[in-house]
């Protein structure tokens, strides 16, 4: 059987229920290219984690507590299997942030908010394309990745404070796979708009 009848037959294999699931091609990003994109990132995270934010004081000299965004480092949550929604669990979870990380350098890619945190990732979102061509890229290029997620649990249950949340922490994160944040470091893991 060749390459391409193989292909084919995984083309056709419905992802959903399969774990034999065909590799996206990756997007042209040259092993330089992407060291270089992740570095900028891993620098800027950095920078974030080791300045903390200065506390305040109210009028009578009374401790004001940070917003929950500053208290918040992702990298020290417990780390979960990114395949995590495909296990069998009848529990839909709660509202949640979380956070997509490739552990191996540290960087994170992805903030995002659910009210279900058992199911937010079964069909379709945009970041698992993302993460599918991230991770295709640097496997081409033989660089290590260790793709988690992470979940915080104790986000608001009202979803308008939640993903006020959500925004502060892609904001200060600068989260590369956030379309708020394509404007610092590119698109190499979106497709060209077709003309």
């Amino acid at each position: 059987m060749s390459e391409a009848e193989q292909m084919s037959l995984f083309e056709a294999m419905d992802s959903s229920t399969s774990r034999f699931v065909r590799q996206p091609k990756p997007l042209r990003i040259s092993a330089i290219a992407l060291n270089e994109w992740k570095q900028r990132i891993y620098e800027y995270q950095t920078q974030v984690r080791v300045t903390p934010p200065q506390a305040e004081v109210n009028l009578f000299g009374e401790p004001i507590e940070l917003p929950v965004a500053d208290r918040l480092d992702p990298f020290t949550m417990r780390q979960q299997n990114i395949e995590f929604w495909r296990w069998k669990n009848s529990d839909q979870g709660t509202a949640a942030l979380y956070f997509v990380i490739d552990y191996e350098l540290p960087i994170l890619l992805y903030v995002g908010e659910t009210v279900k945190s058992g199911q937010r990732w079964k069909g379709e979102h945009g970041c698992k394309w993302y993460l599918d061509h991230y991770c295709s890229a640097n496997s081409l290029h033989k660089i290590k990745t260790a793709i988690g997620i992470a979940f915080w649990s104790q986000a608001p249950a009202a979803t308008r404070p939640r993903q006020q949340v959500e925004s502060d922490l892609i904001y200060k994160w600068r989260s590369p796979f956030n379309k708020e944040n394509w404007v610092f470091w590119g698109t190499p893991f979106v497709p060209p708009k077709q003309g």
